[in-house]
């Protein structure tokens, strides 16, 4: 899907053909939109497709007047009624005519731009622009991470009364998507150092601030990273070993009330054999007297655990 945008009266407004100063927004393009892109702008086919590939690391690139920029962005998709957390590759060519933007799949933050949420958005201003959207890929990495927390500590109220696996396979999704947010975030911040230093695009002075802020913005998020992934790590462990210890808990329960069980049942199994040399087996109150030793035996086995905190 191919879209154009532009700048008019200070909002971000639909166009129909490629202008001067205008955004050129690519979400999985089919060839053929890559083919007319590039006969357009004479735009690098290579950037086009490097943006497009999902192992695609965050890097800058310039070639024949051309920059390619490569930041990766967090996404959030829902799955069984469960949010997975991931990062995708969004690719900026920035030409002389205009900015162009490449992604796999639809993401919210250029949702907003191209839906005029974002405020003062120039086209034309390319390096103003890269900058909101580097801004806006920081502060989403920062919503993200709030969402993985409260979600784990919801599952973590959910591990007090479990025994079973789902939760923790829950809380491993959610580590596994911290580490791809704190891989993501430090190569991020590698390149956007590299622009902070005017190699890769054109800077402003009035663009240096912005710039810096996005530079705080993603180190507070490689840190909020860091400490829910080691929060967490240590939480799976803990709860692992909780989760064990009920189970040991549940099976020595069991086996002492098989022990006392067995007594009753081992007494039974000797006075139904026939066999005359049994004790009170000419009784005629055999039965009372069998009772009454049982419940007797019972009872001693069944202190004996209790004082050995078996039960």
């Amino acid at each position: 899907m191919m879209g154009i945008y532009k700048t008019i009266d200070g909002r971000i407004e639909a166009i129909k053909s490629i202008e001067d100063g205008c955004w050129v927004n690519l979400i999985g393009p089919t060839e053929e939109e890559i083919n007319e892109l590039v006969d357009q702008l004479n735009v690098d086919i290579g950037f086009v497709k490097a943006a497009l590939d999902d192992e695609e690391t965050s890097r800058t690139e310039t070639e024949e007047n051309q920059t390619l920029i490569i930041i990766d962005i967090p996404l959030a998709q829902v799955d069984s009624e469960a949010f997975i957390f991931s990062t995708i590759p969004l690719g900026i060519i920035v030409t002389d005519k205009c900015l162009i933007t490449v992604c796999l799949k639809e993401n919210s933050i250029i949702k907003e731009f191209s839906e005029g949420v974002v405020k003062s958005v120039y086209t034309n201003m390319k390096t103003r622009f890269i900058l909101q959207i580097l801004y806006k890929v920081a502060t989403r990495y920062l919503q993200y991470l709030k969402q993985i927390d409260r979600i784990s500590s919801e599952i973590e109220k959910q591990l007090h009364r479990s025994m079973k696996n789902k939760e923790l396979i829950q809380l491993l999704d959610l580590e596994k998507s911290l580490v791809y947010f704190s891989t993501s975030l430090k190569a991020n911040e590698a390149t956007m150092e590299k622009i902070l230093r005017g190699r890769t695009i054109k800077m402003y002075e009035d663009d240096q601030d912005l710039l810096e802020d996005v530079l705080i913005e993603n180190k507070q998020a490689i840190e909020m990273s860091n400490i829910y992934s080691s929060i967490l790590s240590g939480t799976m462990d803990a709860f692992a070993s909780i989760i064990s210890n009920n189970l040991n808990i549940v099976m020595k329960f069991l086996t002492s009330i098989t022990i006392v069980m067995a007594v009753p049942t081992m007494i039974a199994s000797f006075y139904g054999m026939n066999v005359k040399s049994i004790p009170f087996a000419n009784s005629p109150h055999a039965f009372l007297i069998v009772l009454i030793m049982t419940i007797m035996i019972t009872s001693l086995v069944t202190y004996a655990l209790i004082k050995r905190k078996m039960f």
